[in-house]
């Protein structure tokens, strides 16, 4: 069974739109893509690269199978870290207008969302059937409980707009930090589990009270 991981990249404001070009997304107006750009480092590169090495398959929503499948055909080298396994490894798009997907080791699931990606985990023999980005695939999935482990890239940018990961009436939910770093250019890099349910307390109800 695989374990369902998702890598994302958010602005300190948690937006995650667009991070890698002006084009990339701009959906609702939004005018700031390629915020991350600035902040690229050798250090995110060797996280990034630690995360394609734990891959087994990869589930995508269509708008980043669509920016994905219009690059990374294009990189042949088969030693390069990512191309290397998005060409050639299973990947599912979750999708209900794509009917066909040209880029090899493709699927498209359209209908039963949760169920088949439940399926795909149990199918999937060890490793990490990996989100990348795709944002509303991640937060339909979040309803459901089905997301293991968050890779969270937290640039030094506060973009003030855009589409977040975490939505308002999401499930309160708590989490165990399992890894941090800080790469040179001030990215903070969180990888979470969840736990459960969020507790809630007072303290107020823990402080001393006062003697009669």
């Amino acid at each position: 069974m695989a374990k369902l991981t998702l890598t994302t990249f958010i602005s300190l404001d948690g937006v995650m739109q667009a991070p890698g070009g002006p084009d990339e997304d701009t959906s609702g107006g939004f005018e700031y893509g390629g915020w991350l750009v600035p902040f690229a480092d050798e250090g995110m590169g060797q996280f990034m690269t630690e995360v394609f090495d734990r891959c087994a398959a990869f589930l995508l929503g269509r708008r980043t199978y669509d920016i994905f499948a219009a690059h990374w055909p294009k990189v042949t080298d088969p030693d390069d870290p990512v191309a290397g396994r998005l060409n050639t490894y299973p990947k599912y798009v979750v999708s209900t207008t794509l009917e066909k997907a040209d880029w090899q080791n493709t699927s498209v699931i359209s209908t039963d969302v949760a169920e088949e990606v439940a399926r795909i985990k149990e199918r999937t023999d060890g490793g990490e059937l990996q989100i990348h980005g795709s944002g509303a695939l991640a937060r339909s999935l979040m309803a459901h409980d089905l997301i293991d482990e968050y890779n969270l890239l937290v640039y030094p940018v506060v973009l003030g707009r855009g589409r977040r990961l975490f939505p308002d009436g999401g499930l309160p939910t708590a989490f165990e930090q399992t890894g941090a770093r800080t790469t040179p250019n001030g990215i903070s890099i969180h990888t979470y589990r969840p736990t459960g349910r969020a507790q809630f307390g007072s303290f107020a109800l823990s402080a001393p009270q006062p003697e009669a």
